[in-house]
């Protein structure tokens, strides 16, 4: 049974989204592993500098690499707003050929508000936007839960999608 690992920065602070999550997370455990990992966010001050951020996204890429570890056979995907968009049935598709060709966990990454460090962006097998629109990141999360459960839902060809 294949991996599923969403590692993010903050914790979700409303009731409502934990909620969600948990939906979503209980209804995945029919297809896979599934994990919710939470980063801490880099402290920084109201109004940071370029310099600020770039320093905040390294440190927390090191907890994203730390996080991820060195397993072999994985896969990493980076959740970026500049990247490109796929359907619901190529995430499906890229899910169902990842565990056909033997890969054991795909980690899904999601930044903080300033987004992820170029470094750690540049080690992923797959960048990907969900819209080309903004969400809060509690959303995003949320909505990335339902989307691995939409994707391996049409692989089960169940009715969800439909």
């Amino acid at each position: 049974m294949i991996k599923i690992n969403i590692i993010c920065v903050g914790k979700l602070k409303e009731e409502y989204w934990r909620a969600a999550v948990s939906e979503y997370s209980k209804r995945l455990t029919a297809y896979c592993e599934f994990n919710i990992i939470e980063l801490p966010e880099a402290r920084l001050a109201s109004d940071p500098s370029q310099n600020q951020i770039a320093d905040a996204l390294e440190k927390e890429a090191e907890l994203f690499n730390k996080a991820i570890g060195r397993t072999s056979g994985s896969r990493t995907v980076a959740m970026c707003i500049e990247s490109p968009q796929l359907t619901s049935q190529q995430l499906a598709s890229y899910i169902k050929e990842s565990g056909v060709n033997g890969v054991s966990a795909i980690n899904f990454l999601i930044g903080s508000s300033y987004g992820l460090a170029d470094s750690l962006k540049s080690r992923c097998d797959l960048r990907i936007s969900m819209s080309k629109m903004t969400f809060p990141h509690q959303l995003a999360r949320v909505m990335l839960c339902e989307q691995v459960y939409r994707a391996f839902s049409i692989n089960a060809n169940s009715k969800y999608h439909k």
